[in-house]
């Protein structure tokens, strides 16, 4: 087998010291593989599982306290009993769907690994007493989508998949499917429309919760592929033992995926609730501190949607609670650092560009107002700004994901000036996503907006001023 750093650095994930939850195979080069899955522990967890009530299982989730990985952080095993009894048939969708600026490590879990991701959904299957799961992949990962239909054909082939399941009267199907890489069907009412053939846009909530009413109008319990590649370990090690891992609130492990201007960039498993951002960025057994040699200047704690974080904030735990207290989220895992050399007007601006490419059209507020605000921002780095564009930005801001908005730095209050979470005039959260990059700088970075601004407003010309 290759060292550790030759296979880490192709695939993009960085071996580090630590538990290994759900990156353990990934040293592998044939990790994808039925072969090394079996010889590594694969499908014991299942076993364990099918010689378990359900209930147990459920309950056995339910007590780690095995967060969501997708973004929301909710409690997968609370999330399972939203399911109404009684109301057949029940249906899970994975949401492989990662589209979240900055974030690629469910990518990595399905291509390195997706023997784990399919018992995780067997587990899940059987806790809750499934028969149909969907895998939803996102369009442009090839690689995984070719690795996990791999996966699959084993699977079924071996008797981990299909009819009385290792010779149980436990029986699953799952069907893969993938999107054509629109970024809204990450949301997961907006993945379900496009399962059933539809546009990918978001449903209203109420009435449209998937637990209730989801794929088909059936209950659907719908998880990110992070969270289902916890359950294999946790029904071989139990949940005390994964409570040993990560702090009281965040037990376990969760994977990190670190872009930007650090020496080591990669995806990381960390302990939950114990490492630190200091840890994370300047830590040799992670990505060993700034390029170069630079100071930090900001950072994004949790994908493109997530409000800005600053140096001051550095030693705040990985853990959702202590970041949701300072203004920000750890949502995807994914978490973009930048340099004293970034300019943070353009910094910004490639978010909102982002976010207005990727709108759905389905609400007027997001559809035209992150438009709006790029077309105002680009104005800005052109040199036509005036000085009436920071105040337009944030009446635009306010107007998708009301406020108040900052309008001048206090570093001493971090970002509590800045709503969080945000309200919305929208249906998703997408419209407000793409105000976080614009409070974010305005408050912090105000200074750099003015000095790009060089056209003076037009003073309006009105009867009385004539008379």
């Amino acid at each position: 087998m290759p060292t550790h750093d030759y296979i880490a650095h192709a695939a993009g994930y960085v071996d580090n010291d630590g538990p290994k939850i759900v990156t353990s195979r990934f040293p592998y080069e044939d990790s994808y593989t039925l072969e090394r899955f079996e010889a590594t522990g694969g499908y014991d967890g299942l076993r364990k599982a099918l010689s378990r009530r359900p209930s147990d299982v459920h309950s056995e989730v339910r007590d780690a306290t095995v967060l969501g990985r997708g973004g929301a952080g909710f409690p997968a095993g609370v999330k399972w009993g939203f399911m109404p009894p009684g109301k057949f048939p029940y249906y899970l969708v994975v949401n492989g769907d990662e589209s979240e600026p900055g974030t690629y490590k469910d990518r990595l879990l399905m291509e390195r690994d997706p023997h784990q991701l399919i018992e995780g959904c067997l587990i899940t299957c059987y806790a809750l007493g499934l028969a149909q799961c969907f895998l939803y992949v996102r369009g442009e990962m090839a690689l995984a989508q070719e690795r996990i239909g791999e996966a699959l054909n084993d699977a079924y082939a071996n008797g981990y998949v299909g009819q009385n399941i290792l010779g149980t009267n436990f029986s699953v199907d799952i069907t893969l499917t993938w999107g054509a890489g629109a970024y809204i069907v990450g949301e997961e009412t907006a993945l379900i429309e496009s399962l059933e053939g539809n546009r990918g846009m978001p449903r209203l909530k109420p009435p449209y919760f998937p637990a209730a009413i989801g794929l088909y109008g059936q209950p659907t319990i719908v998880n990110n592929v992070e969270t289902l590649a916890n359950l294999p370990w946790l029904m071989n090690n139990g949940a005390d033992q994964y409570k040993t891992y990560g702090s009281e609130s965040s037990p376990g492990t969760r994977m990190v995926a670190v872009s930007g201007h650090v020496k080591r960039p990669g995806v990381y498993e960390i302990e939950q609730g114990v490492t630190t951002f200091r840890d994370l960025f300047y830590s040799d057994n992670f990505c060993q501190g700034i390029r170069e040699g630079h100071e930090l200047k900001m950072f994004v704690p949790g994908g493109g949607s997530a409000p800005w974080l600053f140096p001051e904030q550095v030693d705040l735990p990985l853990e959702a609670s202590a970041v949701g207290a300072a203004g920000s989220m750890l949502g995807s895992g994914a978490i973009i650092v930048m340099d004293e050399t970034t300019d943070a007007v353009k910094a910004a601006l490639r978010l909102v560009r982002f976010y207005a490419r990727e709108s759905c059209g389905k609400c007027t507020p997001c559809r035209e107002g992150t438009t709006w605000e790029e077309r105002v921002m680009q104005r800005i780095l052109d040199g036509e700004g005036r000085p009436s564009d920071i105040d337009m930005l944030l009446d635009i801001a306010d107007n998708i994901s009301p406020g108040p908005y900052p309008v001048a730095a206090d570093p001493s209050q971090g970002l509590e000036a800045v709503p969080f979470p945000p309200k919305q005039t929208t249906i998703c959260p997408l419209g407000p996503s793409s105000v976080a990059p614009i409070a974010s700088t305005i408050r912090r970075f105000r200074h750099e907006y003015d000095a790009k601004i060089t056209k003076r407003d037009t003073i309006p010309v009105t009867v009385e001023a004539l008379s």
